[in-house]
């Protein structure tokens, strides 16, 4: 008797596996298996297209697979979620500086503001299932909900409404000024993600009910200012222009104009003064010759008599002759410039912005 019922729950394996194949199941790791999902084939067929976009990807490795089928749901919307990387980056920076925290109301939107910074994701989309052929293949479904995304779009639209209106909300002493420069810049950012969360919910289906202005209607108002307030650079001991070149790119990537303060210009009211103190180092058991360098500027405002922003670089480079170490020392002053003063500047715009 022992020896049927074994015999009979042997052949019964089979069978069950049989059962569980067509079945499919989900492993620890949430990845399926068995038999192929209908999505796979069609998305529509299991994910109705009055409710939700979804796209399906695949690759070797579930990663992939994943990535795969979020790029593919991403390319359904194309360019109307892709905005300029500058303004993409300032407007990150100004949200890592924790610039945008006090002007939305909820820890939500704060988060949603976060992610959607680089605009390189969609709010409400995410992997549904996962299915490995169990060969070498993983297949991956992305899916947003339409209705969800409508109203974390709305939620953002109108948040950065807000943001804007305390933005360009000044009194004329505060708009010609760099602040005043500043605020229209980021306005401006601002005004451009909105129009791609405008083409998004246009999209999803929805209508958008408030005026939204382009960021180029910002960026004029900045522009107006910035010609009436350049920015001098006066720099003491440079070599071909280096270093004043090197100032002016960093202010000209904020939207600035750089010029050289002259006999006639030296009226203008933000100077950067620079002076450059190049000198020899004794150094008699190296064979090279060393040289160092010494850069301190400083940004005024000259019409209220402050310095808003010290900047400080020095080291010592060597070589064979005394020319090549001095190009040496300007070459390594230019590259600091491009990084820490180019950071230092930007956390003192930020700075600049309206915290509430």
């Amino acid at each position: 008797m022992r020896n049927f019922i074994n015999k009979r729950y042997f052949f019964l394996i089979p069978i069950l596996f049989l059962l569980i194949s067509c079945a499919g199941f989900v492993k620890k790791d949430g990845v399926r298996t068995g038999k192929v999902p209908a999505w796979v084939n069609s998305v529509e067929s299991s994910f109705n297209s009055n409710t939700y976009f979804a796209a399906s990807g695949f690759g070797d490795s579930r990663i992939k697979a994943e990535n795969n089928a979020m790029a593919a749901l991403v390319s359904y919307f194309g360019q109307t979620i892709m905005i300029e990387r500058h303004s993409a980056v300032s407007y990150q920076q100004a949200v890592v500086n924790g610039v945008m925290d006090s002007l939305v109301n909820t820890a939500e939107l704060r988060t949603n503001i976060r992610s959607t910074a680089s605009m390189d994701k969609l709010m409400g989309a995410e992997i549904k299932e996962v299915w490995f052929d169990s060969i070498d293949t993983y297949y991956a479904v992305a899916v947003l909900d339409k209705a969800k995304s409508i109203k974390i779009y709305n939620d953002l639209l109108n948040a950065n409404l807000d943001i804007i209106n305390n933005f360009v909300q000044m009194t004329p002493n505060e708009r010609n000024s760099l602040s005043g420069v500043l605020r229209y810049q980021f306005a401006a950012v601002a005004a451009d993600l909105n129009v791609s969360y405008r083409n998004i919910i246009v999209l999803l289906g929805s209508q958008v009910e408030s005026d939204i202005r382009t960021g180029d209607f910002y960026r004029l108002q900045a522009q107006n200012i910035i010609r009436t307030i350049p920015i001098g650079i006066r720099v003491t001991n440079d070599r071909n222009g280096r270093l004043f070149g090197a100032f002016a790119r960093i202010f000209s990537d904020w939207g600035f104009e750089a010029a050289s303060v002259t006999a006639g210009n030296t009226n203008l009211r933000y100077i950067l003064n620079v002076n450059i103190a190049l000198s020899p180092v004794d150094l008699p058991a190296n064979p090279n010759i060393f040289s160092r360098i010494e850069v301190d500027a400083n940004l005024s405002d000259s019409r209220d008599g402050l310095v808003l922003l010290p900047y400080n670089f020095n080291s010592r480079e060597g070589h064979t002759t005394r020319l090549e170490a001095e190009n040496r020392c300007f070459s390594v002053a230019e590259r600091d410039i491009n990084s820490t003063f180019a950071s230092v500047l930007s956390d003192y715009f930020t700075q600049l912005l309206p915290k509430s």
